[in-house]
């Protein structure tokens, strides 16, 4: 039996864009990712299969724009079609997060700001290249992120640094926790321009690292307690000449960005949205004696059951209708309202996915921990995004109270 949609295309008056991709994730994700979903978790090893198939259907270039062969989502059809596929492979979905968004930022969102003719065309020109790799080639993209500092929650400048040379990009640095260490075939790298003086946020560049380049390599083992498949090892890159073809945005774009279109790193909460679904559709189905696999035994007319399941139900719903308004909203220079709410939405989302898991495996029973079941694994994989920059749920938490009881600028003296 086909699954019903997360959001109602109807009651949230969804485009018809908005709910074709998100019947096709389903689909996609219900029939191919759930089946293989355990493998990667137990193993550890990267969803490749999963990224075959996404070449194929046409996933891979989501936010691409259909004049250009994709298909053409702006931020919100991304969001709500990501939760979708977070429902059934989380590890999937956050890596899926970091290949898309170097098309989603270097697309619609970087469309909003202003640029000189010029600059607009030598970003098409370079926009043109990375697309035809992903829709031509089947490239993969990552977003190199965190490097153990407070650079990726956005206070200092990169620690991986370029200088300008005559052959390319200079670039020296590293990168931790990098999602698809090893297995993307282009690592996007924020790092800072330090050609002309000392480092700043101000000249982050954006730059599409070549996996095979000289001087690029991968370290570290990777075992941890959830979200197993994403194999964010360690990347090194050691005096890598980068071709300034590979430049994903132009030179102060990305600052800008960050500062003026916040919502950008909110990117990780879908997979965690689809994390609260399928453990609440996991519970019902399992408590109702028809999940695949299990015995067909029926568990649902236990009160205390019953009233777990309603306080899943309730923290679902509250979730989904603070995120759902917060993507709604997401713009370029939001208020100072809609960014509290966007924190405030990021947090719900990370620690309620948690929270849901919790009471499933409560609800449903020792059977629940199996790991031939999918819950154990959604409870374990739901801790970690509370855990991931540039947007904690301590940082959220810190940013929330500050914003709410400081205008910009006001001090204490």
């Amino acid at each position: 039996m086909t699954d019903n949609p997360m959001f109602d295309p109807k009651a949230f008056r969804l485009s018809n864009l908005e709910s074709e991709l998100c019947a096709k994730v389903r689909d996609f994700g219900q029939s191919t990712l759930a089946p293989r979903a355990e493998k990667w978790d137990r193993d550890a090893v990267f969803p490749t299969e999963n990224y075959r198939d996404m070449a194929t259907n046409g996933l891979l270039g989501i936010c691409i724009p259909k004049e250009s062969g994709g298909l053409g989502a702006d931020y919100r059809a991304y969001c709500l079609a990501a939760a979708e596929m977070g429902r059934y492979c989380g590890a999937t979905a956050l890596t899926w997060n970091m290949h898309v968004s170097s098309t989603l930022w270097t697309g619609s969102l970087l469309d909003t700001l202003e640029m000189s003719p010029q600059a607009k065309e030598a970003q098409d020109k370079r926009s043109t290249v990375h697309r035809k790799r992903i829709l031509e080639d089947g490239a993969v993209y990552s977003q190199s992120f965190s490097e153990g500092g407070a650079a990726a929650a956005g206070a200092v400048a990169w620690g991986t640094l370029v200088k300008r040379t005559d052959k390319g990009w200079l670039l020296n640095g590293k990168k931790i926790f990098a999602s698809l260490a090893g297995n993307a075939n282009y690592y996007g790298v924020l790092c800072t321009d330090v050609t002309d003086g000392e480092p700043s946020r101000r000249n982050t560049l954006y730059l599409a690292v070549p996996a095979d380049a000289a001087g690029v390599s991968v370290v570290g083992d990777w075992d941890p307690l959830g979200m197993r498949g994403t194999v964010s090892r360690t990347l090194l890159f050691d005096n890598v000449i980068v071709d300034p073809v590979n430049e994903l945005m132009p030179q102060g774009s990305y600052f800008e960005m960050a500062v003026g279109w916040p919502h950008m790193f909110l990117t990780l909460a879908p997979t965690y949205m689809g994390i609260c679904q399928g453990a609440y559709d996991f519970t019902v189905k399992y408590l109702r004696g028809e999940y695949p696999g299990t015995p067909p035994v029926k568990r649902r007319m236990y009160p205390t059951k019953q009233i777990a399941v309603a306080e899943m139900l309730i923290k679902l719903e509250q979730t989904k209708a603070l995120w759902f308004q917060v993507i709604s909203e997401a713009c370029y220079k939001p208020s100072k309202e809609q960014l509290l709410r966007a924190y405030a939405a990021q947090y719900t989302v990370m620690e309620n996915a948690n929270d849901i898991c919790r009471l499933a495996i409560r609800t449903c029973g020792g059977q629940s921990m199996l790991k031939s079941l999918p819950l154990e694994r959604m409870y374990r994989d739901s801790r970690c995004g509370a855990l991931m920059l540039p947007w904690t749920s301590e940082l959220c938490m810190d940013r929330i109270g500050h914003g709410a009881l400081y205008e910009a600028g006001e001090k204490d003296d």
